[in-house]
This record gives structure tokens, sequence and C-alpha cells, in this order.
């Protein structure tokens, strides 16, 4: 698709690929605008319909909605502005310097001003902050025709009918039900239902049992229940019960792709962006790094500190140090992993604070079998190499024996500290993703050396004096 955009663009085809554009899949115009150049992206955008302009700018991301709303006149600012989805304005509006936001807000119409200060009130990362107020409520007392007539006027102007909320008259959630249920229900016959298929009540149709989020919900765990109980949508209520909005699965789409690109910057040790890396200044990108490269600086004196405080036992057994890279490697990775699958396992509701003990008792369990296992192989090597020699002699079973059993040590110590250090942060309300690999592999290299040089005095003492 792009390159038959770029083509007609070329040859100055402009009718050609206004009629193209016509009849494509929007989703296949939408991921050739992420890979046109900048000046052709404005062309073939404007080529586009109003309506289909409309409908791909809100699947757009911010920065190249960003991007096009440089391109239009101020008159078009102010009409997308005011016509796309209040859920996707507010992003939007984030992303934007605030007076060019603030002179945005004053644009739009009193209604759409109202509803968007109102998404905007909501805390960020919240439900209520990422919900849209554009959806369909019906009454438990209309018949199904009342109900059908009622989608039909409003359906146009909605983020989706396909899940359509019952309320009673003060606007509080009683029930939920489908379109596709509401359209079987049509042409039930009286054996079903008891009554005629147009008379029936929403009342008798609705499922009572309505899934919602308040509107202080996490982001997170609103994505969460939407994949997990295979919804469409999800209603928003606030602390009367009262809803006042839905979020959408594709409104959850968004959530785990930010959360998890957050997640991988924390977990590498990086300050989180929000701007993509080419259009990042180098300045800010060493900013970001280096706040945590200083705290990893500094705690890593700590493992040099534990060094110096050995320095007899290196000197008297030189041996001792070929092995220290290997310990703190399989420290950091073992830890990792146990942090990676708990920070998942958090994330989607697989393990709670409440299993902490468990999450001990299994990554102990664990432990002991990756450590063994590594251990048994390690001396095997360490005899083969080093068995026959002749500064060590019959000391090098002694050796491979303190080597083993700080790497079983390590293993586990590892397993415990990935394991749990996820668990507490949740607890204490810090991202779990903080508690990952550079911090964790810190923690265990200094505990790691310290038991390797302990273990070592325990059975070399001898050769140490």
């Amino acid at each position: 698709m792009k390159e038959v955009i770029l083509a007609h663009i070329e040859k100055k085809e402009l009718d050609v690929l206004k009629e193209l554009l016509r009849n494509s899949e929007e989703m296949a115009i939408i991921q050739a605008f992420y890979e046109l150049p900048d000046d052709e992206l404005v062309i073939a955008f404007r080529l586009l319909s109003k309506a289909a302009a409309l409908s791909i700018f809100e699947e757009l991301d911010t920065d190249l909605q960003k991007k096009l709303l440089k391109s239009f006149t101020e008159d078009r600012v102010k009409l997308f502005i005011n016509e796309i989805a209040p859920d996707d304005r507010v992003k939007l509006l984030d992303e934007l310097p605030a007076t060019v936001a603030k002179q945005l807000l004053e644009s739009l119409t009193p209604q759409e001003r109202e509803t968007t200060n109102l998404l905007m009130g909501y805390e960020a990362g919240t439900a209520g902050r990422i919900m849209t107020p554009e959806f369909i409520t019906l009454n438990r007392d209309m018949t199904i025709e009342q109900a059908l007539a009622k989608i039909g006027v409003q359906a146009e102007h909605k983020e989706t009918i396909y899940t359509l909320f019952v309320t009673d008259s003060s606007k509080k959630l009683e029930g939920v039900l489908t379109l596709k249920g509401l359209l079987i229900a049509q042409g039930t016959k009286a054996a079903s239902i008891g009554k005629t298929d147009g008379s029936s009540r929403i009342g008798d149709i609705m499922s009572k049992n309505a899934i919602s989020v308040s509107t202080d919900t996490d982001q997170e765990e609103v994505a969460r229940i939407l994949h997990e109980l295979d919804l469409l949508a999800v209603p928003v209520v606030d602390r009367e019960g009262r809803i006042v909005g839905i979020v959408t699965i594709d409104d959850a789409v968004d959530i785990v792709h930010e959360e998890t690109t957050e997640d991988i910057e924390i977990m590498a040790a990086l300050t989180p962006s929000d701007k993509p890396y080419l259009e990042t200044h180098p300045l800010r990108l060493a900013k970001n790094r280096i706040i945590w490269l200083m705290v990893m600086f500094f705690a890593a004196m700590l493992t040099g500190g534990i060094l110096d405080k050995f320095e007899y036992a290196i000197a008297a057994i030189p041996l001792l140090v070929i092995f220290i890279p290997m310990l703190c490697d399989t420290g950091g990775n073992s830890g990792s992993q146990s942090a990676t699958l708990i920070i998942r396992g958090l994330a989607i509701g697989e393990v709670t604070p409440k299993d902490f003990f468990k999450i001990i008792w299994k990554e102990i369990r664990v432990g002991l079998l990756v450590g063994t296992g590594l251990a048994v192989l390690n001396y095997l090597r360490m005899m083969i190499f080093y068995g026959n020699h002749d500064i060590y002699g019959d000391n090098i079973i002694m050796i491979s024996v303190t080597v083993c059993l700080t790497l079983l040590f390590t293993v586990v110590t590892a397993n415990i500290v990935g394991g749990v250090l996820p668990i507490i942060a949740k607890k204490c309300k810090i991202d779990p993703a903080v508690m990952a690999a550079p911090l964790i592999t810190t923690i265990v290299d200094a505990l790691s050396l310290i038991v390797y040089f302990s273990i070592a005095m325990w059975l070399l003492g001898d050769l140490m004096v």
C-alpha cells in the first residue's frame, strides 16, 4: 500500500489515489500512514473523505496525530478536535504543549468542552481518564421495540452499540445485554419469554451480573478485566454506582502497549519516555539513562568493597577470582528470570501480594533444583580443567566444593530475591518493574561474594595462612 501511494503522488495522480483510498480497507491505510514520509502522509490524508479522515485519525497514535495537526488550517484543527471521540481527544491534549492544549480546549463547543474537562479531571492512569462518555443506556422498563428505536437514533454518534447497559431512572447500573441478545429476543416467540416479541421488557432479558469498574480503578486492572472476561466494553461507575462512561477493548490494547513499553524501560533501568526513540533528543536519552546508571554505579561500589575486604583470600588462592563473574552472572540471570515471571503474574492477576510465602516456597524449590544441576555441571567442569593442576593438587576438590556450594546458594537466593522484591514493591504501591534486573543483580552479587569468601575461609582456611 505504501509503495502504491508513493507512486501515485510522484506521478501526481491524485484523483486516482483519492479513489484508491476510498475503496481501500481502513487498516491497510493506517498501516501505510505509519510508513509514509511526512510530506506524503499529509497529501494522502487530505485526500480522504471527512468520515474516513476522522475514523482513521482516531486510530493513529498521538505522535502521528500531532504531525497531521501541524499541517491543518486552524478551522480544520478545530473540526477534528471537536469531532474525535472524547477519550481520544484527552489523550491528544495530554501530549500537546499546555498553551496549545488550552487554545484547543477553548475552540471546543460548550458540550464537548464540558465532556473533555470531565475526563481530564480524573487522575492519569485511571479508568475515569480513559473512559468515553459516548455509550448507549437503556431503561429496564423499555420494550425491545423502544430499545431498538433508541439505538437506531443514537448509534452513529456512540463509541459502540454491541454492548448495551441498563440503568434505572437515576442512571445507576442495573444490568447489561448485547445487541445480539436484543435482536435474538426480538425474534423470540411467546414460548421463549412468555410475551410478544416487540413488547418484551429489557429488564426481562438483561443480565443482572454486570461487571463494572470505578472511576479510580487503575487502567491496567481495567485492561486485565476486559481481557480475562473477553468483554468488548466495561462500564465505569462513580461512587454512587451511576454509570459515567465505558472503556472499550481498543482502549485496553492501547493500555497494554503503553504499560508494556514503560515496564520494559524500567526493567532495563531507564526512565520511561513518552516519545519515540528517533524523535527523542540525545540529551533527553542521556538524562533518562544516567540517573539509574548512577544509582547502580554507587551500588556496585559495595561489591568492590567486599572484594577489598577479602583481598588476602584472593592473594592466597588466585583461582577463586576466575569464578566470580560466573557466580555473579548466574545469580543475576536467575533473579531476572524469577522477577520477570512475577512481574508478569502481577500484571495479569495470576499472583497477588497475598501469595508472598507461596512464592518464596516455590522459588526455593526451583532454586534448589536448578542450582543443584548447575553445581554438578560446574564440579565436573572444574575437575576436568583443574583436576590435574600442579599448584592446587588435592585442594582442587575443596575449591570446587566451595564454588559449587556458593553457586547453589546464589541461585536459590537470586530466585527468592527476584520473586519477592516485585511483591514488596506492589505492596508499597511502587511499580514492580522497578525491582528488576539491575537492582536484583546488585543485591545478589553482594550476597554471593560474602557467602563465597565465607565458605572459602571455612573450607580453605589452611591455604590462606
